[in-house]
């Protein structure tokens, strides 16, 4: 199980992310160019001391990260069809969030081997970068039985 993130834009998000990533022993990819320098402060401040825990891979670019991957890319976006629990993931999975920004462009929804999205209530249109990879981490994990004990 990976997290991969297309071009983020708030150092914040990613730290907090990088936090995530470390609790649960699961690998980060990024795929720059990100919209603040990496090395930000508040990149350290949000991923805490976890963050130099992580596992983190930068990719220069989405080919490169292309070259370099294996196993399903399940990307979560509003424009999901199928809900998270329904997916039916897999242990080699990476689960891909688009930017704050503007989500993932179409080419990335087109590589996806599937395109999720977690249920919301109407009139809501989107959660927090961070609080959809948790979310959808912990989905992932406990559908494969990878949940930290």
């Amino acid at each position: 199980m990976r997290i991969a993130l297309f071009q983020p834009d708030i150092a914040g998000n990613v730290g907090t992310i990088l936090r995530l990533s470390a609790c649960f022993g699961v690998p980060v990819d990024i795929i720059e160019p990100c919209g603040f320098p990496f090395s930000e402060r508040s990149l350290k401040r949000a991923g805490m001391d976890y963050a130099a825990q992580a596992e983190v891979t930068r990719h220069v670019d989405w080919s490169q990260f292309q070259a370099s991957r294996s196993g399903r890319l399940i990307l979560l976006s509003t424009r999901g069809t199928t809900l998270i629990a329904n997916l039916g993931f897999r242990p080699n999975d990476t689960l891909v969030l688009g930017s704050e920004s503007a989500g993932a462009p179409d080419f990335v929804h087109m590589a996806a081997d599937a395109v999720t999205r977690i249920p919301l209530r109407p009139g809501f249109r989107s959660l927090n970068v961070a609080v959809a990879a948790g979310i959808a981490l912990h989905e992932a994990m406990r559908q494969t039985g990878s949940v930290p004990q």
